[in-house]
């Protein structure tokens, strides 16, 4: 199987799931299934179909929606189960993930930003 998200690969979810994340949800199959919810929240909260422009994005925005994809993939494997965690590392790793994607998504969202790009 390969890696069939857009703006993210399995490897940076997995950092960013950090160490003792779920065995089960932290591979492939599951990873991809997240990446598309992922892509799919990103475009909804930006009003803007990034993964159909993707191609004509340069590096520093795919950079962005990669960090914001990933971020968002890694909050559901840390979520599936937490067992593997102290419940204080958990919420810490999902505070600073929400955050990151947070921040990222609303740098997407400005309206100057996606005429910058032509893609809205």
């Amino acid at each position: 199987m390969a890696d069939t998200g857009v703006f993210c690969t399995t490897a940076e979810v997995q950092y960013r799931a950090g160490a003792n994340a779920s065995a089960t949800a932290n591979v492939e199959t599951y990873i991809n299934s997240y990446v598309a919810q992922a892509e799919a929240e990103i475009n909804s909260r930006c009003l803007c179909d990034f993964t159909t422009n993707y191609a004509s994005l340069s590096a520093v925005y795919k950079k962005l929606l990669s960090k914001a994809a990933s971020c968002l993939a890694a909050i559901d494997v840390i979520n599936f189960d937490m067992s593997g965690l102290l419940l204080s590392e958990a919420q810490t790793r999902l505070d600073v993930l929400k955050d990151t994607a947070d921040r990222a998504i609303n740098i997407l969202k400005d309206q100057d930003v996606q005429h910058l790009l032509g893609v809205n």
